[in-house]
C-alpha cells in the first residue's frame, strides 16, 4: 500500500477540526471514506496518528510529527499543479483591501503561494474594515477586496464569492450539549453566550437569532477571537463561529468542541470584491484567476449574504 495524497488531505483535515465527523463534512466525503483513510495511513506508517476519545479525536505524538510532513507534501503537490506556463510571467502592482477576520484567518497562506506563482507581482495588503474597503474600492483606492462577501452593501461593486464557512457551536470539552441528539438555538437560551463583535459579527448572529422566537444571554462582547476561545474552552459561555476561525484548543491548551446546529444558521462567505466597470490590469486578473482556479467554482455576481 502507497501513501497518496487523498489520504494526507483527509488526515490533515482532521487534525485541524479534531473530528472526523467535522471534516468528512468539509471535505464533502462520507464519514467511512475519512476512517478508512485514517486507518490505511496508521498501517502505512505503522503508528497510531490519533488518540480517539467520545467527543472526537486529538493527534498522538507521532500524529503531530506526521502533521508537519503532510503539510510539506501538500504545499508541494499544490504548487506543482499550479506552476505557470513558461512565458506567462506577469508583471507589475496592485493593492489590496482586506477585513479584520479574512486577513487574520484566511488570506496570508493565498498571498505567499500567490506570490511564488507571480513574483513579477508586487501585491501591497491594507487591513480595513468592510465600509472603509467598499469606499477604498469606488475611489480606486484599492484594486482589490478580499472581504465578506455577503456583508457588501453598495451595489457598484462586483463580487464573487469563492466559499461558505459553515457556521457551528462552539462549546468546552465535556459540554452536557455535547450528549444531545441534536441541538437548536432554543437550547442555548439558558447558555451564557460569548459575543463576537468583529466584523459585523454581532450584527449577523442577532440577525438569524431574531427569526426565532429567542434570545442569546450575552455574557461577554469582544472584539477578539482568541479572547471568544479562550472564555469558551475555559467554560464561560458558548459562541457560534464559522469553521474559518475555529481551532480545536485555546492559547492555555484547553479543548474547544463544535456541534452542528439543527436551525439554519448562514454560512460565512468570503470572496473577492472590485468596482463594476473597471478595466482589469494583468494583476487584477491574475490575483482573480487565482482563487477561481482554487476554489474552481466561484458564484458570481453579488453572492451570497451571510456574515461572521
Amino acid at each position: 500500500m502507497s501513501l497518496t495524497l487523498r489520504q494526507l488531505r483527509y488526515f490533515s483535515a482532521v487534525a485541524e477540526v479534531g473530528r472526523i465527523s467535522h471534516a468528512a463534512l468539509q471535505l464533502n466525503i462520507s464519514q467511512s471514506a475519512v476512517t478508512t483513510a485514517i486507518r490505511e495511513l496508521e498501517e502505512l506508517v505503522g503508528q497510531q496518528l490519533f488518540e480517539r476519545h467520545p467527543h472526537g479525536v486529538e493527534l498522538t505524538k507521532a500524529g503531530r510529527r506526521f502533521l508537519g510532513h503532510a503539510y510539506a507534501v501538500l504545499a508541494a503537490a499544490d504548487e506543482a499543479e499550479r506552476m505557470p506556463h513558461d512565458g506567462a510571467q506577469v508583471e507589475g502592482s496592485l493593492t489590496v483591501a482586506a477585513s479584520y477576520t479574512v486577513l487574520g484567518y484566511f488570506l496570508p497562506h493565498h498571498l505567499q503561494r500567490f506570490a511564488q506563482l507571480h513574483p513579477q507581482v508586487n501585491v501591497k495588503v491594507h487591513e480595513v474594515a468592510r465600509e472603509a474597503i467598499e469606499e477604498g474600492l469606488i475611489t480606486q483606492r484599492y484594486d482589490m477586496g478580499v472581504l465578506l462577501t455577503s456583508n457588501v452593501v453598495l451595489s457598484e461593486l462586483s463580487l464573487e464569492t469563492f466559499f461558505g464557512s459553515q457556521r457551528r457551536l462552539w462549546v468546552p470539552a465535556k459540554h452536557p450539549l455535547l450528549d444531545k441528539a441534536e441541538v437548536t438555538l432554543a437550547d442555548l437560551v439558558a447558555e451564557p453566550y460569548i459575543m463576537l463583535t468583529v466584523d459585523e459579527a454581532a450584527a449577523t448572529t442577532l440577525k438569524y437569532w431574531s427569526k426565532t422566537p429567542h434570545q442569546p444571554a450575552v455574557r461577554m462582547r469582544t472584539s477578539s477571537v482568541e479572547a471568544v476561545r479562550s472564555t469558551v474552552a475555559n467554560g464561560l459561555g458558548v459562541t457560534i463561529l464559522s469553521d474559518m476561525v475555529y481551532r480545536p484548543w485555546s492559547l492555555e491548551g484547553k479543548r474547544i468542541e463544535t456541534i452542528n446546529l439543527r436551525d439554519a444558521v448562514p454560512t460565512m462567505n468570503i470572496g473577492l470584491g472590485w468596482k463594476q466597470g473597471t478595466e482589469s490590469t494583468p494583476a487584477m486578473t491574475a490575483f482573480r484567476d487565482y482563487f477561481r482556479q482554487l476554489f474552481q467554482d466561484p458564484t458570481s455576481v453579488r453572492a451570497g449574504r451571510g456574515r461572521l
